[in-house]
């Protein structure tokens, strides 16, 4: 048998090295004539026809919250193991990583956690992230998703590295409740403080998403809905999902969203509206009185895995195909081997291409299977 059988000859189109240049914002490859111009780059697609289009990168595994339905207190103790800080990706990891799943479609970076705003220096992150371009020369959308207890101290930073929009938690304005869902006893006038601020040095469109636990804190949907109703800020309400294995997840526990949009309705009567675009999350309504909109993520009740183009990236650098994967590929391994771009955007690309996940449409017909499997818990990989 010939040698050569036995080596990893990667397979590479030259118009994603010439995408990754665009990220980069350098000189392109020499162009033979027979390869399409970068700027028309097509996104490739996985086993259900679903383009890569969106990265989120989990940039740290802590956070100082202990909300019941992501990071437990009785599982998150102090005696938790959390990965050693050379463990994460750096910085520059994370770049060039980034800059490889642009060059494979990619048109929107969320940086999550844990709470990413623990992460030091993490204005240097978005900083360095904020300059990356698709091949045509559109900047990437870079947005961030925190639970609003640091972002009074770090949205002024934020926005000065190139931040394109905030998303911040907020399960609940009754202040008692909000503590005991968060468990460390935080204020929710910090969190709505924070919000303020972010405003104030000029964020826009930001989203304030509240996780619908029913039997804990489905009573403030219409206070929510209340408070932020002729606000900058959109609220978006999440069915409780069982993401991870710690959350203790029942199906009873999920707040259907035409639950929520119904007691909203009756408050403040609202009209649906039309998507954005394809594979938009959030089910959208207006107030009829010209009050803003609501949103609503129903990946329990009404599954859009179909349109799903969200690519994640765990704190350690395993690439996800799925919230609710069980399994990543490590693309730190890739990097820290001294492989090449060519290498990376190979496995990227062929990763992408053998997907077939569809857990949220499984779900409804084999729930008790589902919930039970073993899941990769939401801190490591990101919401």
């Amino acid at each position: 048998m010939s040698t050569y059988m036995n080596k990893i000859i990667p397979i590479m189109d030259l118009r994603l090295l010439n995408a990754v240049a665009a990220a980069e914002q350098r000189p392109v490859v020499a162009d033979t004539g027979n390869t399409p111009a970068a700027g028309r780059l097509h996104a490739i697609t996985d086993k259900l026809d679903r383009p890569l289009h969106d990265l989120r990168i989990s940039v740290i595994d802590r956070c100082n919250f202990r909300c019941v339905y992501c990071m437990p207190k009785e599982v998150f103790d102090n005696r938790y193991a959390y990965l050693p800080q050379d463990a994460l990706l750096s910085f520059e990891e994370i770049v060039r990583i980034a800059k490889l799943f642009i060059a494979q479609g990619v048109r929107k970076i969320r940086l999550t956690g844990g709470e990413p705003l623990l992460r030091k220096d993490i204005e240097r992150l978005v900083a360095m992230l904020s300059t990356l371009r698709t091949a045509d020369g559109t900047p990437v959308e870079l947005t961030l998703t925190t639970n609003g207890s640091l972002l009074a101290k770090k949205a002024r930073a934020l926005k000065e590295a190139g931040l394109t929009r905030l998303t911040v938690s907020l399960d609940a304005l009754d202040d008692a409740l909000f503590r005991k869902m968060n468990d460390v006893d935080f204020a929710v006038a910090d969190v709505l403080h924070g919000l303020d601020v972010a405003h104030q040095v000029g964020f826009t469109n930001t989203k304030v998403n509240m996780v619908v636990k029913g039997g804990t804190n489905d009573s403030q949907i219409v206070p929510m809905a209340r408070y932020f109703k002729d606000s900058p800020f959109t609220l978006r309400f999440i069915e409780y999902m069982d993401v991870g294995s710690s959350n203790g997840w029942k199906l009873d526990e999920v707040i259907p969203s035409a639950e929520v949009i119904r007691r909203i309705d009756a408050a403040f009567p609202l009209r649906e509206m039309v998507p954005n675009y394809r594979g938009e999350t959030a089910g959208r309504w207006s107030y009829v009185d010209g009050g803003g909109e609501v949103g609503v993520i129903s990946s329990v009740t009404q599954a859009f895995c179909q349109t799903c183009t969200r690519a994640r990236l765990s704190t350690d650098g395993k690439l996800y195909t799925c919230l609710f994967g069980t399994q990543g590929y490590d693309l730190r391994a890739l990097l820290r081997n001294g492989d090449t771009d060519e290498v990376l955007l190979t496995a990227i690309a062929q990763r992408w291409q053998q997907r077939s996940d569809r857990y949220s449409e499984l779900r409804t017909a084999m729930t008790p299977v589902l919930a039970a499997s073993r899941k990769v818990e939401m801190s490591y990989i990101g919401g």
